[in-house]
């Protein structure tokens, strides 16, 4: 953010909680309203800004509600706005607002999220410029989640040097992990980075239901690429650590899965939400994650080949790297990990080889002269 500047200052708090497996932020606006609300005012103080948009995920109608209670008792008490002046006998002031969103879950992407509290249609944005130069009509713009600003009052209470000996030194902190799916204690856990994924299912989460083994588990909510359920040993729920086992942090959801899922109608629901989400701005996920889905379904009804696997992987390849905001990573991650580290499961679900012509094989997604529908086995 700019020290100095003509125009007015913003933060956003992002408490778009739409990531499949996520459920962490809904904790903190139930049970730690004022705590965020602390945080939120101490940012708005650092950087200068007069005015904060708390920005909350439509279908939580409850934790909106809670979280209005909240800043109406903060507004009461003369902790927020006008009345900030004599309270705390300074010239600063400061306004929080909730905005409510309308289901979409692209924005829960930055530049997004600033056009649908601007009240445009949910696009992202190209950048540059970036959100702190030019972001809410125009204006310098900070945004962070609702799990980093509610930290911020604890880091002031008892400073960095206490905060930076929590967990991994290059990842310091807490993390709220929520965990989900085949589990005995479902729930969000406040934990140190650093702690074993391990330790997370079975010490804390209390283990998989029938003593079964763990088929695949999800670390960072449903964008993230999978992982084996015989490959978790020593991998650390930090940046550094999931980034060398090949995934990453993500929100912190962690989704449990046993040795009877169905790996293949899990994958095909995922994609179905994607595909449901995007926005349609790009050409390579508009198109490409409705190709991900029909593949899916068509192997779904048992009409499936080798050649759909390399496709759906030919397929998330394209869609990767070539769209404007990460919905497209969030589309191809899960499918492109899940059939290259899984492929000996997709291999015995397919139901036969089929051969193409040349002049027909699909070899990406460029070639879309006909419909994917059209493709006969």
């Amino acid at each position: 953010m700019p020290k100095t500047t003509d125009k007015p200052k913003y933060l956003c708090v992002n408490g778009d909680e739409s990531e499949p497996g996520s459920f962490k932020d809904r904790q903190v606006l139930e049970f730690n309203p004022h705590q965020l609300i602390e945080g939120t005012l101490i940012t708005c103080y650092a950087i200068g800004a007069k005015v904060a948009y708390v920005y909350i995920r439509g279908e939580y109608h409850k934790w909106i509600k809670l979280f209005q209670t909240a800043l109406d008792e903060a507004y009461a008490s003369g902790f927020i706005g006008e009345k900030m002046k004599d309270t705390f006998k300074t010239d600063f002031s400061c306004e929080v607002y909730i905005h409510k969103g309308a289901g979409a879950y692209i924005c829960g992407e930055e530049s997004s999220l600033m056009n649908s509290i601007e009240g445009h249609r949910g696009y992202p944005r190209v950048k540059p410029p970036f959100p702190a130069q030019n972001g809410l009509w125009g204006c310098p713009t900070t945004i962070n989640n609702v799990e980093t600003i509610a930290n911020v009052p604890k880091i002031i209470e008892k400073g960095w040097e206490w905060y930076s000996k929590i967990g991994e030194p290059k990842h310091p902190g807490t993390i709220l992990f929520g965990v989900s799916g085949h589990i005995n204690k479902p729930g969000v856990y406040e934990l140190p980075t650093g702690t074993l994924l391990t330790d997370i299912i079975y010490k804390y989460a209390g283990g998989v239901p029938g003593d079964k083994k763990i088929l695949c588990v999800i670390p960072g909510g449903s964008s993230m690429p999978p992982l084996r359920g015989d490959k978790l040993e020593g991998i650390k729920m930090d940046t550094e650590s999931l980034k060398e086992a090949g995934s990453a942090i993500g929100t912190g959801g962690v989704i449990v899965m046993d040795e009877d899922t169905d790996l293949v109608k899990v994958l095909a629901r995922i994609s179905k939400f994607y595909y449901h989400e995007s926005c349609g701005q790009c050409t390579p996920c508009r198109e490409g994650t409705s190709w991900l889905v029909r593949i899916l379904n068509r192997i779904l009804d048992g009409n499936g080949s080798s050649h759909d696997l390399d496709m759906l992987i030919d397929v998330a390849t394209n869609i990767e790297g070539n769209t404007i905001c990460a919905l497209g990573e969030a589309a191809a991650w899960p499918v492109r990990f899940m059939i290259t580290r899984f492929r000996d499961y997709f291999e015995q679900r397919v139901s036969k080889e089929i051969t193409l012509p040349v002049k027909n094989k699909v070899h990406s997604m460029r070639n879309t002269a006909f419909p994917l529908a059209d493709i006969k086995d």
